[in-house]
């Protein structure tokens, strides 16, 4: 959701590096003093490689990334809609996962 952009901006450190990994339906906009005067910020843009499913799969069953804290929602398959609506709104939600 375009406003993940706006709270991952603020919630970054002071001369840190933000990689924007997103493609959004709806433009979004944000303080650019932000960027380069309050934070100083290293901004990234980012898109998948050949092998990022890979890694990304590697990390986890290695333990060194925890998917659980970025999951905000468990939703039985047969409410598929629900989640969609969700991730849609991108209000109360970072991550839903849909359960067979």
């Amino acid at each position: 959701h375009p406003a993940g952009v706006i709270q991952g901006l603020q919630m970054i450190r002071k001369l840190g590096r933000y990689v924007e990994f997103s493609v959004y339906n709806d433009p979004t906009t944000v303080d650019w003093s932000i960027i380069g005067d309050r934070k100083e910020l290293d901004l990234r843009g980012a898109h998948l490689s050949p092998n990022t499913y890979e890694s990304a799969i590697r990390f986890v069953y290695k333990g060194q990334i925890k998917p659980e804290k970025v999951i905000t929602h468990e939703i039985p398959l047969e409410d598929f809609k629900k989640g969609f609506e969700m991730v849609e709104k991108g209000e109360e939600s970072i991550k839903v996962v849909l359960i067979p």
